[in-house]
């Protein structure tokens, strides 16, 4: 058990962070077309890509609420720490992808 919820915590920082870095990365090249700079291009992305992130690292919104409402009210209190987990790793995925994005570009 704790072998797969380690695999699900890994899945959500390395997801959430990903989809930060990636999606900064890639959507920069739209500044190559646009005139603008890359890097300042990649810190607006960065800033609007966060909370996606964390969205996509945990699996959509519906999933997750519906885990933490049955275990509420079903008495099941490992599930929720689990979930709660899971959530704090994609929050950590986020901020680091976020941190290292700003620090690489110049800061703010």
């Amino acid at each position: 058990m704790f072998l797969r919820v380690s695999r699900e915590i890994l899945l959500a920082f390395f997801s959430a962070f990903g989809v930060l870095v990636g999606g900064a990365v890639i959507g920069s090249f739209a500044a190559f077309f646009t005139n603008a700079s890359p890097f300042n291009m990649m810190r607006e992305l960065v800033k609007v890509y966060r909370i996606w992130a964390i969205v996509v690292a945990i699996g959509g919104t519906f999933p997750t609420i519906r885990v933490i409402e049955s275990s509420l009210f079903d008495g099941q209190l490992l599930a929720l720490v689990r979930q709660l987990v899971i959530i704090v790793s994609a929050l950590c995925g986020a901020y680091t992808g976020y941190w290292l994005i700003i620090t690489l570009t110049g800061g703010e």
